[in-house]
């Protein structure tokens, strides 16, 4: 089958020829109908983020269609439209008996650690699949599993109730889900804050109060826009220094920035002005659970997590094609979220 690899770190990934997955007895075969084109990618090309072993499939945004089910899978049959929960664990470990999978002594992130979606073909274990229903689009489905469950997750982490107000930072595929997922859960306002006008645009669509990075200091003109209050939770989903603090510095009284962001880079924080004096948290968010997918996907079913304006572009599943996605995205550019068809 044809698998678009990185070889290499810090150089473009390449078209290969791999032999389609073995399936175990408790794994499924999985015809993959798209695979999302993720920031994080672009972290795992170039080296930031650890991967290995090399060559490595990347992508980790995956939907399609069972073609073949191990002999202890009863639970999912050949046929079913599925999307892929990233992580693959043990289901035993401390971490994974207390739901918190994602430190899993054994685990393995599909894309990173094992190989992922940028292919034609990918096996799994069962107990990561999750059923797509008819009504979401593969591509759709393929978003879910990244962009979208890791910003319902980082809210679900900031406690956010209703009636507070949610700052957004970054509004590509996942700020326009945390967007829309703040809404449902009861977020009065929702301010999002980007350099990119179009983008802006679309958020403003989905009732987010936009905030133009570009011509305004955004901390400024949030703790303007709320009379000096602040904002209640920050969402960082970019990965640079200065928006970490940015998002720091627009919190309120008892506010809480979640940092969802990759950098491999330090941010300064004025401890007492900003945290201590006003009882702030700086929380870490580290991708998703398994349990929290099937309520995210009903909202997507529902519609009332659009994701049709998320997904802005598809591509063949072509190396080139592929790399001038990462190459627009590590300038912090490009589409909203690119969607691979094979």
């Amino acid at each position: 089958m044809k698998a678009v690899r990185l070889i290499e770190i810090g150089q473009p990934l390449q078209m290969q020829d791999v032999p389609l997955p073995s399936v175990g007895d408790r794994d499924v075969l999985v015809r993959i109908r798209a695979a999302g084109i993720c920031h994080s990618d672009v972290h795992y090309r170039n080296g930031t983020s650890p991967v290995g072993p090399l060559p490595q499939t990347l992508g980790h945004e995956i939907a399609g269609v069972v073609e073949e089910v191990g002999s202890q899978v009863n639970r999912i049959k050949s046929g079913d439209r599925v999307c892929l929960h990233y992580l693959v664990t043990c289901g035993d470990c401390i971490y994974c008996s207390r739901g918190n999978e994602q430190f899993c002594v054994e685990g393995m992130m599909l894309g990173k650690h094992c190989d992922g979606g940028y292919a034609e073909y990918i096996a799994v274990p069962a107990r990561g699949v999750v059923p797509l229903p008819d009504e979401i689009p593969f591509e759709h489905g393929a978003v879910l599993m990244c962009a979208s469950s890791t910003s319902f997750h980082a809210l679900l982490k900031a406690r956010l109730r209703s009636g507070e107000t949610v700052a957004v930072f970054g509004v590509g595929g996942l700020g326009m889900s945390a967007i829309q997922l703040a809404r449902a859960l009861g977020a009065l306002d929702v301010y999002a804050v980007d350099i990119n006008g179009d983008k802006l645009k679309l958020a403003e669509k989905y009732g987010a109060i936009p905030v133009n990075a570009a011509e305004v200091d955004p901390a400024s003109e949030i703790q303007r826009l709320t009379g000096g209050r602040g904002i209640d939770v920050t969402l960082e989903l970019i990965g640079l220094p200065q928006t970490m603090r940015q998002a720091v510095q627009s919190l309120g009284v008892l506010g809480r920035a979640v940092l969802v962001g990759i950098t491999d880079e330090p941010f300064e924080i004025y401890s007492y002005l900003e945290l201590l004096g006003k009882e702030g948290e700086v929380i870490g968010c580290s991708d998703h659970l398994l349990q929290e997918l099937p309520l995210l996907i009903e909202l997507a079913r529902r519609g009332t997590l659009d994701l049709s304006n998320v997904v802005t572009r598809t591509v063949p599943l072509d190396a080139d094609a592929i790399n001038e996605v990462l190459d627009a995205l590590e300038q912090f550019g490009g589409d909203a979220r690119t969607v691979i068809i094979p």
